[in-house]
């Protein structure tokens, strides 16, 4: 059992490990965040949406970030809904499909179904191998999306997207926790760079 002098050792390693995480990450994806959030505005912009796919933790930021983009992210900056559709909350389609099929088509099935040509496909996946992402990313450029992932140091994905947000670890839940911070400045820089200020916004007004 541990005592409390190195339970307090553990936390001030821990979180300052994660911040550590996030800093490399600001020095590392800062141009692939802002190509990403051009790549969704655009999307938004001629009236396409977006897709997001991941498992596990990343599922749970696929429903975060679709809930940012139609709701709001914060109530500072009131604007209209944005159309993202989080691939990881239909629980009949995936539990009847990967019953019947396989789970490793969960995604790509509904990329088959939903998606349309300049719809935008975010994977998300810390090992950067999920093999249901994977399929569903290579589903999305064939069927004419653009696709961002967001991963870790290493994977397969990051050759497959438009646009890969690469976070420097190896360590799962340092990924996730840069992840989020990712996840919530794609959103500020999408919303902003799409509604002019938040008084026009609120009157449905978007920047052309």
């Amino acid at each position: 059992m541990l005592t409390g002098a190195e339970r307090r050792a553990t936390v001030g390693a821990y979180l300052r490990e994660s911040a550590e995480t996030k800093r490399r990450t600001a020095e590392a994806c800062g141009e692939a965040i802002i190509a990403a959030a051009d790549l969704i505005a655009a999307a938004f912009r001629a009236d396409a949406k977006v897709l997001l796919c991941g498992n596990g933790g990343s599922a749970a930021d696929c429903q975060h970030m679709a809930t940012e983009f139609v709701s709001r992210l914060t109530k500072s900056f009131e604007r209209p809904g944005l159309p993202a559709i989080a691939l990881t909350t239909d629980t009949s389609f995936l539990t009847a499909f990967a019953n019947d099929c396989g789970f490793d088509g969960v995604f790509e099935r509904q990329v088959e179904a939903l998606g349309r040509p300049g719809d935008v496909l975010v994977g998300i996946s810390t090992s950067g191998n999920s093999p249901n992402v994977v399929r569903a990313v290579r589903r999305a450029r064939t069927a004419g999306l653009r696709s961002v992932v967001l991963a870790g140091a290493h994977g397969l994905l990051a050759t497959l997207a438009d646009v890969a947000i690469s976070v420097p670890s190896g360590d799962t839940q340092h990924i996730q926790e840069a992840h989020l911070a990712i996840e919530h400045l794609i959103c500020w820089l999408v919303e902003h760079e799409l509604f002019s200020s938040p008084a026009a916004s609120t009157a449905g007004s978007m920047v052309s």
